[in-house]
């Protein structure tokens, strides 16, 4: 019997594969693919997630594979949000095809011990007092402790478990294509106009991603997105298809919007698309299923070797689910803007593109929320320090180390006599902290 089995090894699930097995905790995931697919939904890495990876010491990984980009989008407004004011080692998005971002994930998580199992695919579970039984196709029966559904959006795990996905349909639909073109744009491109928005970015091996909506892409699904499809909504909002041929992918997405009612029923949980399902406005959600598996894989660790506190595993639900009502308020007031067609809804994106370049604070403040570093978890104690549960910056010690490093464990890491080196204001006058293994603050004096 396995420890924790999770269904699905897409970046959340290998990525808590990991944080399990750096505690030790034995980990079987399975995946029903065969073999993973060459093509990226994602392109993003966001600075918390970066974090997150220097927290373990292989941020280098991704930011050597990656291309830094100092600014963020808000809705494909005009003006993107400075991310090169964020207080983080990271203050930038790193382009980072999701492919890659896998087999690094991969890689480290196998280089753990995790056993992933590709070809597998999950079609029921039940849970007792003792554990949860887990059918896979082709009649095989695994048993865990736990089972996490990383499974996506149409989460086998999730409804197995009999828990609500309540939200909305899609009623707009965006498109993208991956493409040749003889002539490409010297740079980047977004345009945005009555006819529509196109965001135009080359990929590696001479490839372009193109993604767009029209006013006409509302309503039921239409159908598979063809090549000619393509190159005519391109051209028509941007008067040109830059020579376009020889498509790799073609998709649509939706709009639909929904979230688990609890991402905790017993002993299984529920992280990454399989607890919340949005519009792909800003490259946040690979980012939130990331966060969603490191707020999740210490608490599952301590249950699984004894020592988790009473409440400590509903306390992933309680944390974690705020973060994903929120995700899809934003996604949502992105996907509004993004298909602002109207005179006055193209008057609304010009007000709000100028405000950000106008007003600092609220690129900072947005920046801050599409990186997540805004992110906190408050604690229920009024007496409590002012610094719990929030976020601890990258603290640099006079002893010549920093916190980052100091959690590569995936241990807590307790400060006593902290003597810092530029203190942030908020953690003037700290004498000791404990931060918890995900790089919160657990407790301050």
């Amino acid at each position: 019997m396995t420890d924790v089995l999770i269904a699905g090894a897409g970046p959340t699930g290998l990525w808590l594969a990991a944080e399990l097995r750096l505690q030790g905790v034995a980990v079987t995931v399975l995946e029903a693919r065969r073999e993973r697919s060459p093509h990226s939904k994602a392109l993003t890495l966001h600075p918390r997630t970066l974090e997150i990876f220097a927290m373990r010491g292989i941020a280098d990984r991704f930011t050597t594979a990656g291309l830094p980009v100092p600014t963020g989008h808000f809705g494909a407004l005009e003006n993107r949000l400075d991310f090169a004011v964020l207080d983080t080692p990271f203050p930038y998005t790193l382009f980072l095809p999701q492919v890659r971002t896998e087999e690094l994930l991969e890689e480290h998580a196998r280089a753990l011990g995790a056993d992933i199992r590709w070809g597998h695919r999950v079609t029921g579970l039940a849970q007792d007092a003792d554990g949860v039984t887990v059918e896979v196709e082709g009649g095989e029966r695994l048993h865990a402790q736990y089972v996490v559904g990383c499974d996506g959006t149409r989460s086998t795990v999730r409804q197995a478990a009999g828990i609500g996905f309540p939200g909305t349909d899609a009623t707009v639909w965006g498109w993208l294509g991956d493409v040749v073109l003889d002539e490409p744009p010297a740079q980047p491109v977004n345009v945005a106009g009555e006819d529509g928005g196109v965001m135009l970015v080359p990929l590696p091996g001479g490839i372009s991603r193109i993604v767009g909506h029209t006013p006409e892409d509302q309503g039921a699904h239409p159908g598979e997105l063809t090549f000619d499809e393509l190159r005519a909504k391109t051209t028509r909002v941007l008067g040109t298809d830059f020579g376009m041929r020889d498509p790799h992918w073609l998709s649509r997405f939706g709009n639909a919007t929904r979230q688990a009612v609890r991402y905790r029923s017993g002993r299984v949980f529920l992280a990454g698309d399989a607890a919340h399902m949005h519009f792909p406005a800003g490259g946040v959600g690979l980012n939130v299923g990331v966060q969603d598996a490191t707020n999740l894989g210490w608490k599952l660790a301590a249950a699984v070797h004894g020592t988790a506190e009473d409440g400590l595993l509903d306390s992933y639900h309680a944390e974690r689910h705020p973060v994903g009502a929120a995700l899809l308020e934003h996604t949502r007031a992105q996907t509004a803007l993004m298909t602002a067609y109207t005179p006055e809804g193209r008057a609304l994106r010009s007000v709000l593109s100028g405000l950000i370049a106008e007003v600092p604070e609220l690129s900072r403040v947005l920046a801050e929320r599409l990186a997540a570093l805004d992110v906190a978890y408050p604690s229920a104690d009024p007496g409590a320090h002012p610094l719990t549960g929030t976020r601890a910056p990258d603290l640099a010690l006079t002893d010549g180390s920093n916190l980052l490093s100091l959690l590569r464990s995936g241990e807590p890491v307790r400060l006593d006599g902290i003597q810092l080196v530029g203190a942030p204001p908020q953690w003037a006058g700290v004498r000791s902290a404990l931060v918890r293994p995900d790089g919160y603050v657990a407790w301050a004096n």
